[in-house]
């Protein structure tokens, strides 16, 4: 089995809330074999620098970011135009936006004017600030290194605590 085929079996609230490691290798191989022409954009506060997202652009995403100066993506897996915000209010205000040397990938310095970035909440109810709110950890009692390898088992998520 996949990567993929595990992540997609699994419940969100599993995925976004649990301390199983569950990569999705298969998410850019998937995009590629599809039909969306995008590429990753890195979405970070250009105030705290903290990263806050990884989101995919095609050229009608970031016509629409640059355009009305609020972070825009294609979201790949309903096919159509994600416009952050436009349902939660947590619109990302674009401060610049940057590309990379291969011309291959965008980096978006944003100011969030809402709650948070995050499409997911924190057990007080209200919306993370970043996508990246675990860090994963080698479980206690795990086996030596040297044998390890990216296994399950071996690794935990814990929660990063948020700023305010």
């Amino acid at each position: 089995m996949s990567s993929h085929d595990q992540s997609s079996s699994i419940h969100p609230s599993l995925l976004e809330e649990g301390t199983t490691l569950t990569l999705d290798f298969d998410k850019l191989p998937a995009i590629g074999r599809g039909d969306a022409a995008v590429i990753p954009v890195a979405v970070q506060d250009a105030d705290s620098k903290e990263v806050l997202i990884i989101a995919y652009a095609n050229q009608e995403a970031l016509t629409y970011t640059l355009t009305h100066r609020v972070a825009a993506f294609w979201s790949t897996s309903r096919n159509a135009l994600w416009v952050k915000g436009a349902t939660s209010g947590d619109t990302l205000e674009l401060i610049e936006a940057r590309v990379n040397c291969e011309q291959n990938s965008l980096l978006y310095l944003v100011r969030p004017l809402g709650a948070g970035a995050c499409h997911t909440k924190g057990k007080d109810g209200k919306t993370r600030l970043s996508c990246y709110y675990r860090r994963i950890e080698r479980r206690q009692g795990s086996l030596d290194p040297e044998k390890e390898r990216m296994e399950a088992s071996t690794w935990r998520l814990t929660s990063v605590p948020q700023q305010a």
